[in-house]
């Protein structure tokens, strides 16, 4: 069965007065209808610009797509015109992004902002408008609708607020949503609610999620599959199981072991030492040997290809390869 969306190799650079960032540098992956991809990585590596660049939201110029594919249903979306992409934006694919207060209009009622993404898309009367603005604040858990449908965003809690959004991206009942960070801003508590909450969408709306987090203990409990996002590039791809496992990139390594342990209170957190390099100026080789502890000398030379582990386990790392075959 083909992928629901593909992203094939794709390229994203941003060009200044005398550079040029990198931001996606040959970017693949894949989402399969009714699944949760998560993409993981530090802030910085890209995650943000390749779903930008799926909805065709990405400013040109600064922004350039230098190559590459997007396929939503076999079909090529990368390069349609605007009134192509309404279609799809909010109709088929749906986001939401990480913080509400700056995403809801302020001096709009929630109920309005939940009805514009229907109006573009469908023709309904305004009952049946209000109707499934009511409905869709039930389904994602907020209390008394009849009334929050006529609230402002600044009424709400941050929470309820983020709820709203979901609801929002849900009004015409897309095949993927795109969910950046929903719950980063967010305390413990109600980021559990909100997870629990994607799980049961998808379970009755059988849709695709592509969500898009640094956060390692929110991928253990939602992922299907992981890609692991290193300035600009994929560095490993697998299932769930299998990164969790036994990671084989020492990127990925190094996020994990930066998790806090239980049982191992009073010991310092690992961090994986240095610093994302700049887009503009990226090092050659792979990207990640100047903070990698198994770096040799082809790494500053030579770009890793993918190594293949089987079971769709993949690995930008051949030195690891190489010691795991021998």
């Amino acid at each position: 069965m083909d992928p629901l969306l593909s992203v094939k190799d794709l390229k994203v650079y941003f060009r200044g007065d005398e550079t040029v960032a990198r931001a996606l540098d040959g970017v693949s992956y894949a989402i399969n209808q009714g699944e949760t991809v998560c993409l993981v990585g530090e802030s910085g590596c890209g995650k943000t610009v390749s779903a930008l660049t799926i909805l065709g939201l990405i400013p040109k110029p600064p922004g350039e797509i230098a190559g590459g594919e997007v396929l939503f249903r076999g079909r090529s979306i990368l390069n349609l015109p605007e009134e192509e992409m309404q279609k799809i934006r909010g109709n088929n694919i749906a986001m939401v992004f990480q913080e509400p207060m700056t995403s809801l209009n302020p001096v709009f009622t929630v109920g309005d902002q939940i009805k514009e993404a229907m109006l573009v898309h469908e023709e309904l009367s305004e009952q049946e408008l209000e109707s499934r603005c009511i409905q869709l604040l039930k389904d994602v858990g907020i209390p008394s609708a009849e009334e929050r449908v006529k609230d402002y965003p600044h009424q709400l809690s941050g929470g309820q607020r983020q709820r709203v959004m979901i609801a929002m991206s849900l009004a015409c009942n897309p095949d993927i949503v795109i969910a950046d960070e929903p719950t980063t801003a967010l305390d413990v508590t109600i980021q559990k609610q909100i997870l629990k909450l994607f799980k049961k969408l998808q379970d009755t709306r059988e849709m695709a999620i592509l969500y898009i987090t640094h956060d390692l203990n929110v991928v253990r409990e939602i992922a299907d599959r992981i890609y692991v996002m290193y300035a600009g590039i994929i560095v490993e791809h697998g299932q769930r199981q299998a990164l969790f496992g036994e990671a084989r990139h020492p990127y990925t390594m190094g996020l994990l072991a930066s998790l806090p342990h239980r049982g191992k209170k009073g010991s310092a957190l690992y961090s994986i030492p240095g610093t994302v390099p700049d887009p503009a100026y990226k090092p050659a080789g792979c990207p990640f040997h100047p903070r990698c502890e198994y770096v040799i000398e082809t790494c500053r030379r030579e770009f890793p290809e993918m190594c293949d582990y089987g079971d769709g386990h993949l690995s930008r790392c051949p030195v690891l390869f190489v010691q795991k075959s021998v």
